[in-house]
């Protein structure tokens, strides 16, 4: 199959003025060369995922390189068959990542060592260095590196609390950290430094940047890595796929994504097709039996249905609901 679209990662930590203005005029920018994906403004730099043709994507990095602030941007490009995203949004914020903090964290100020692909593995390598995933559970849960430590966290802004929360643990030790692209790292390394430890890495550029290396190939990673465009996940080790992810219904090995069909919960769950016809796409028997359940609408299933269903896995429709 040929592929005809290219993927960008990309960010920058530089200072934008008049972020609002920018970002006006930069989707106005990505709709004029047919652009698609999510970019994030901020006055403390830019963060994106878009997808296009060669020409298009090729144009927007040539356009970004002739600006003095983001010469140097690096950008992790895919190819892919179709493209990642439908439409095309660009959108203004305080913070590009929010770590929730009180005083925030500038990574051209502060931010753990740059660890390249190869230091990395080593990391990974060496008992005495604790690896911290800083990334949401659901994207830890789909792949992550090989005894890397999930924190009990469903949003980034929650990572300082659960690192406080768990300091002992780390506070003597080596750390190193990952995410996706990088820039999450950045901060989150910064923070590290910031709150007293000693010895803080992370992996430059991400695990993007790490999948794609000719000499480590994605080694000690196991699953697929979270992206958050249509494919979902993609591979990173390219020389052996061991699947972590794991069905929420039953734990059988599994690296399909849907979100609970209650939109109150809208938790991200891995499951079978078969498990999520069976469990009404609810996480849980509140978020199957309630009353906007997703799937229940769009599959037009009358009670009677729902309650077969539900009879199957042992559990009853409440009378409420008829």
């Amino acid at each position: 199959m040929s592929k005809d679209y290219r993927v960008l990662l990309y960010y920058q930590y530089v200072l934008i003025e008049d972020p609002e203005q920018f970002t006006k005029d930069h989707l106005a920018f990505c709709k004029e060369i047919g652009l698609k994906g999510r970019i994030l403004i901020a006055s403390e730099g830019i963060n994106g995922t878009v997808s296009g043709t060669f020409e298009q994507t090729q144009r927007y990095m040539d356009e970004m390189h002739a600006d003095t602030r983001f010469a140097d941007m690096v950008f992790k490009i895919d190819e892919e068959s179709t493209e990642a995203f439908k439409k095309m949004h660009v959108r203004h914020r305080q913070e590009l990542v929010t770590l929730n903090l009180e005083d925030d964290i500038d990574p051209n100020e502060i931010t753990g060592e740059y660890l390249d692909p190869k230091a990395f593995r080593e990391a990974i390598l060496d008992e005495g260095t604790i690896v911290i995933d800083a990334r949401n559970d659901y994207e830890y849960d789909l792949g992550h590196f090989r005894g890397a430590v999930r924190p009990d966290i469903r949003s980034f802004r929650e990572l300082p609390q659960w690192i406080r929360d768990n300091k002992e643990e780390f506070m003597d030790k080596r750390v190193v950290t990952y995410c996706t692209g990088g820039i999450r790292c950045e901060k989150f390394s910064g923070w590290l430094v910031k709150e007293g430890f000693k010895d803080v890495g992370q992996l430059h550029g991400g695990i993007a940047t790490y999948g794609k290396d000719p000499e480590v190939q994605g080694e000690l990673w196991d699953g697929q890595m979270y992206v958050f465009d249509s494919r979902i996940s993609v591979p990173v080790n390219q020389k052996e796929h061991v699947i972590v992810g794991r069905d929420w219904f039953d734990g059988s090995p599994c690296e399909r994504y849907v979100n609970c069909a209650n939109p109150k919960c809208n938790r991200q769950i891995l499951t079978s097709v078969e498990n999520e016809h069976k469990y009404l796409r609810g996480c849980c028997y509140d978020c199957r039996v309630a009353s906007e359940n997703l799937y229940v609408k769009h599959n037009h299933l009358s009670q009677e249905e729902v309650s077969e269903r539900l009879a199957e896995i042992g559990e009853i429709l409440p009378t409420s609901n008829f």
